[in-house]
């Protein structure tokens, strides 16, 4: 599973495999650009770079953090455009893309909506194994976007077989 936490500056990735209740740290970053960039060439470095881990990885999905909309809409709509070129990347690699909300990730890793980004790093930390809190902060919320994926596949795949569809 690749998570992804968007942002046009900092885009977090997280690289976690799952197989039952085990759950694998693989890999986990940052892609930057600067703000001295056309926004063109800062998304085109997104995709690409996006793409490449993609291809790398070779991913079963695709996670991405839904748009939390506070004040500030400028930041909302840069957001919104990493967003867009990372489910482009997904999309050419035929890959599906799940997304979640601050809150449902919380509540899946932590089992608290409104748990603390240490509460997060922390459970985020247990679950893989890590020695150390995963940083920076925006890869941390990539790792545990793919953590509340893989939970959420795990569930739905035991429903399926509850219920025999």
């Amino acid at each position: 599973m690749l998570g992804f936490d968007p942002g046009t500056a900092t885009t977090g990735f997280g690289v976690v495999e799952g197989k039952g209740t085990r759950l694998r740290h693989i890999e986990h970053g940052v892609i930057s650009t600067t703000a001295d960039l056309h926004f063109a060439v800062r998304l085109e470095a997104i995709h690409s770079q996006c793409a490449r881990l993609i291809e790398s990885h070779h991913p079963d999905a695709v996670v991405i953090e839904k748009i939390f909309f506070s004040q500030n809409v400028t930041t909302g709509i840069s957001v919104a455009q990493a967003r867009g070129v990372i489910a482009l990347a997904a999309a050419q690699a035929g890959l599906p893309i799940s997304e979640y909300s601050p809150l449902e990730v919380k509540n899946a890793v932590v089992g608290y909506g409104k748990a603390t980004k240490r509460q997060v790093q922390e459970m985020v930390r247990i679950l893989l194994n890590l020695e150390h809190l995963p940083k920076p902060d925006d890869a941390a919320d990539a790792l545990a976007l793919a953590i509340c994926r893989l939970h959420a596949g795990d569930l739905q795949s035991r429903a399926q077989q509850v219920t025999g569809q």
